[in-house]
């Protein structure tokens, strides 16, 4: 187990193009940090530097307490799993888990017992005997994992392992991943974890704490719950959550206090109010989470009764999204399925009061993206 510390890690190509922009991360020791980031984002372009795959092209990469940006990936005390298994098709499973350690020169006892705990963490002792073409996809990738965890390296490195996976099997890995690194914590066998995903579900469900990639840059490190309700940044708010944050254009009334967006003027909270002063008669992105705007009229005064005008409902079994409009911006609220009320019998294009939950609204910057409400 190590830490794992980025300063100031960039990367260059020779054609001149600048994949990674100056990051700074610290992964603590034993902790599982997951990367997460649209299709070239260079996520896994900073996994495969951690790994020594990539070179470096500026700033320092520790391992523990020792900079390894000149180190070969066998020198750096790492275990990789790729999405793609990489397992030996002429070997058995038991022959695939324990051929690194042969070739370390391990001896045979130890290698013995290494392959099978890792195949009893894994529950899959009894695939110990077979070919990987007798592998179905899920069992295929627990040996490739339990081939990462029988070296056991300082630093565990997951290249979108489940992408390859249906939608069952990875929602199953998720968890066995999940308990895995707290099973081996629980044994005093603490692992530090740095899993690349584009999938935002499986980073909610699986990191201690979340790396936000764009364009080479990180737009915010934190854990799932921080990221879901304190997005930093316009970006982060709509890529954390589904369905996605509802972001919309909205002016800012010349009293600060109000928020015209679509046909409706929204009461900005008496807190917030001053956070806006300054960009009175200006523009800013309102942000509202889908389950913060209710289906029915309200009393409270924490809740505003707008009227929108219904465009179509996604069924989804214990909620529905319903998507409507407040003048020509689209809105999406998500409501359980128990609790449409009268508009499960309305029809696209019919009107119905929605409850805006202005408490949880958050305001970004036209410009920057940044969270005025932070």
């Amino acid at each position: 187990m190590a830490q794992l510390s980025l300063r100031k890690v960039e990367k260059i190509y020779p054609n001149g193009f600048k994949a990674v922009h100056g990051i700074d991360l610290e992964v603590r020791e034993g902790e599982f940090m997951v990367f997460v980031g649209p299709s070239g984002c260079a996520k896994s372009t900073v996994l495969r530097m951690i790994a020594g795959l990539e070179g470096i092209s500026g700033g320092e990469l520790l391992i523990g307490n020792k900079v390894v940006n000149s180190l070969a990936p066998k020198q750096r005390g790492i275990a990789m799993v790729f999405q793609n298994y990489a397992l030996y098709p002429h070997m058995k499973v038991y022959d695939n888990l324990a051929f690194g350690l042969k070739l370390s020169g391990m001896n045979k006892a130890e290698i013995d017992a290494r392959v099978r705990e890792a195949a009893q963490l894994l529950e899959m002792e009894h695939l110990l005997d077979r070919y990987p073409k007798q592998l179905s996809g899920g069992q295929a990738q627990r040996v490739a994992v339990g081939r990462a965890i029988v070296k056991r390296p300082e630093v565990f490195l997951f290249d979108e392992p489940l992408s390859n996976l249906d939608a069952k099997l990875r929602a199953s890995m998720r968890v066995r991943l999940t308990e895995l690194h707290r099973t081996l914590r629980e044994k005093g066998q603490p692992s530090t974890v740095v899993y690349v995903t584009h999938d935002q579900v499986e980073a909610m469900t699986m990191g201690e704490r979340i790396c936000v990639l764009k364009d080479g840059t990180i737009q915010q490190v934190d854990t799932p719950t921080a990221l879901y309700e304190r997005p930093a940044n316009a970006f982060v708010a709509s890529f954390i959550g589904s369905p996605e944050m509802n972001l919309q254009e909205a002016h800012v009334d010349s009293d600060g206090a109000h928020l015209v967006v679509g046909n409706c003027r929204l009461e900005v909270p008496a807190h917030r109010v001053e956070r806006l002063k300054a960009l009175v008669n200006k523009t800013v992105k309102l942000g509202i989470r889908p389950e913060h705007i209710t289906t029915g009229g309200h009393a409270a005064t924490a809740v505003q009764n707008v009227e929108g005008t219904l465009r179509f409902m996604e069924h989804m079994g214990s909620e529905v999204y319903v998507h409507f409009t407040l003048g020509d911006k689209p809105f999406t609220c998500r409501v359980p399925s128990d609790q449409l009320g009268p508009l499960a019998h309305k029809q696209r294009g019919d009107t119905h009061q929605f409850g805006i939950q202005m408490q949880s609204c958050h305001a970004f910057d036209m410009e920057s993206g940044g969270n005025l409400f932070l």
